[in-house]
């Protein structure tokens, strides 16, 4: 074996090491820029335009309002229910689901899933920020056409959604290796 052949292997090996450690930082870093979004924009709507105090609908566009809206449950308030530990079993869920897509971060090995990733981590990370300071999750983005409305949504909702999105298009059309498997996930 030469000395080069050896050399180009290390690079190599380290290149395979460096590379999930990147894809791990910038899963970190959009996570955190989506929960960092998430809490300033729901800290300006509670206390900026002082919906806690005065909750009521401001008319943005003929689309478009601001409104003051406690999600007790999930997507859609679903599993709304009023009992005292909701919030905690709903956060509980949520770091469950958040420790699997760490683990799923850390075998990333492309920039578009880790961006993906990260968003899902920081939208459900936001949203559990708000369960354990309130008791729910704070909405105030309301969309609207012919008198129907979308549910009220959040910052973190956005990244949830766009991230799992994402996460379904690199599924569908993401990089495929030399043997023509889609990549994705190093096991």
């Amino acid at each position: 074996m030469s000395g080069g052949t050896k050399v180009g292997r290390s690079r190599e090996e380290a290149g395979a090491v460096d590379r999930p450690r990147s894809m791990i930082r910038l899963g970190l870093i959009i996570a955190l820029i989506v929960m960092i979004l998430d809490q300033a924009s729901k800290w300006w709507m509670l206390e900026g335009v002082g919906m806690l105090a005065n909750p009521r609908v401001i008319e943005v566009t003929s689309y478009f309002n601001l409104v003051m809206a406690w999600n007790r449950g999930v997507s859609f308030s679903l599993f709304w229910h009023e009992a005292e530990y909701m919030p905690y079993v709903l956060s509980a869920v949520a770091l469950g689901i958040v420790a699997f897509l760490l683990s799923w971060l850390r075998k990333a090995d492309r920039p578009f899933l880790a961006v993906s990733i990260g968003m899902v981590i920081g939208g459900a990370l936001g949203n559990v920020v708000d369960r354990l300071r309130f008791g729910a999750v704070t909405d105030f983005l309301d969309f609207h056409v012919l008198g129907y409305h979308w549910p009220a949504f959040n910052v973190a909702d956005t990244g949830i959604s766009v991230g799992v999105a994402l996460i379904v298009i690199d599924s569908l059309f993401g990089s495929q290796d030399a043997d023509g498997e889609k990549g994705g996930t190093k096991d």
